[in-house]
């Protein structure tokens, strides 16, 4: 019976705590000159929001990493766990 709750721990919180990280969208630049330097302040605005959210995003990425490495630490643990007793212990 013991087993049943090491796996349903298992499944149950392997992606409740997951980020999702979305990358941010590229600004758009009019090709033509005259409509950019029309568009110049909204453009640079645009570029700040990006940059912002970039940053953002690399830092939802860093932790993301560091959440699915503990992760897989505990996993690994408890499947070592697991080993040692259901299959060692025959």
């Amino acid at each position: 019976m013991g087993y049943i709750l090491i796996i349903s721990s298992i499944f149950g919180a392997s992606g409740a705590f997951a980020n999702t990280c979305f990358p941010p969208e590229r600004p758009f630049v009019p090709t033509e000159i005259d409509a950019a330097r029309e568009y110049r302040d909204l453009i640079y605005e645009d570029y700040q929001v990006y940059f912002e959210d970039f940053s953002a995003y690399l830092q939802c990425l860093d932790e993301e990493r560091a959440r699915a490495f503990q992760e897989g630490q505990e996993v690994s643990e408890e499947y070592r766990r697991f080993f040692d007793q259901v299959v060692k212990g025959d």
